[in-house]
């Protein structure tokens, strides 16, 4: 009786550590392993370090009408606000690889027709700004026996697709762009497409059918491109302009741009918020962009592991502008009760310290 009574224990024991083992903790991190093994094996060891930052006069296809200071700010390393939506990412390609490959290839191409997972374009054109160029990789595209392109297809996905009812002007650019660049590469005139949409929730699906329209191309796609130029030739930040205005509610840099509920604006892309909370994969991919960033004291705090690799700010006053090192100022990290200032302190005024930064910006009524 003894021994089965001490089995059992056992065997209760190992079930309460086994549950302890598992939390969202542990996922993330076997994710973030899991996809730095990923590229290793894949020969693509250079996605586990930060981006390097594309010449002014290189576009994705993808960016093409997005918001010019979002596009900036994510070619020039600037840190995200927010965790990368990873989940959609993830249901966007299982959605193009697991039903709609399948779909094409068995229901929709004849005989003598293929579906090609995708293909690269990369092409350069003359414009106002200078020759630019255009590189990116297609969504599957349906091909004859040679392998030439016949149908070019954007796959989109939506949390719903109910009230979807024309294909998206970014979708329609970013198309253009692959059926242009399609018709160069294969000396072949590429001019139909279909953006398909699909539901997130249900798995409903809409499909819209665009042809190439060469006034949009010259007047909308290349324009934006040449102003994108530009702007990034000049070193200027560009305004906060999107076409949509529901793109600075999903912007990954809204408190940097002005668009949130920071006390900064037009804030260029190099340095972190004092104050601000960063995801730890996008605090220490900045730091590994941009040699001369430091950790602010508050990220310091929060991500401890980085300080003796990447350094950390002073504490600066704001009104009497001295800075304390950020080991000698005692405070108990909550982001809304900032430290006080020594220097101020001794002389009765109750002024507050802020992380120092290299920011290249001001703040709102400065």
């Amino acid at each position: 009786m003894g021994e089965t009574d001490s089995g059992t224990n056992r065997a209760g024991a190992s079930k309460i550590n086994l549950a302890d083992e598992i939390s969202g903790k542990q996922f993330q991190d076997w994710y973030q392993e899991r996809e730095f093994r990923k590229n290793i094996e894949n020969g693509k060891p250079y996605f586990n370090g930060p981006p390097s930052v594309p010449s002014p006069r290189k576009h994705s296809p993808s960016q093409i009408l997005q918001c010019h200071r979002k596009i900036t700010y994510r070619q020039c390393n600037a840190p995200a606000e927010k965790p990368n939506p990873a989940g959609m990412f993830w249901f966007g390609s299982q959605f193009e690889k697991d039903l709609v490959l399948d779909f094409l290839k068995e229901s929709i191409v004849d005989d003598h027709e293929y579906v090609s997972n995708s293909l690269w374009v990369d092409f350069t054109v003359q414009t106002d700004a200078g020759k630019i160029q255009i590189k990116g990789e297609t969504d599957p595209v349906i091909v004859d026996s040679d392998g030439k392109p016949l149908l070019l297809t954007e796959i989109k996905t939506k949390q719903s697709v109910d009230n979807v009812h024309s294909s998206n002007k970014h979708h329609r650019a970013q198309a253009h762009a692959y059926m242009k660049g399609l018709s160069e590469k294969h000396d072949r005139k590429v001019t139909e497409a279909v953006v398909l949409y699909g539901s997130r929730k249900t798995l409903d699906v809409k499909a819209f059918h665009i042809e190439f329209d060469p006034w949009f191309w010259r007047n909308t796609v290349l324009s934006w491109a040449e102003t994108h130029t530009s702007y990034r030739l000049d070193e200027e930040l560009p305004p906060a302009n999107p076409e949509y205005g529901w793109e600075c509610s999903f912007c990954s840099f809204r408190e940097r741009c002005g668009r949130g509920s920071a006390s900064y604006e037009n804030v260029g892309p190099v340095g972190f918020l004092p104050f601000h909370e960063y995801p730890r994969g996008e605090v220490r991919r900045h730091l590994e962009s941009h040699e001369n960033v430091k950790l602010t004291p508050t990220l310091s705090e929060r991500y401890p592991e980085l300080t003796d690799r990447f350094g950390v700010h002073d504490w600066r006053c704001e009104r009497c502008d001295a800075t304390h090192s950020h080991e000698s100022v005692e405070w108990n990290g909550n982001l809304s009760e900032p430290p006080l200032c020594p220097s101020c302190c001794d002389h009765g005024v109750p002024a507050t310290l802020r992380g120092d930064s290299i920011l290249s910006s001001r703040k709102r009524g400065e």
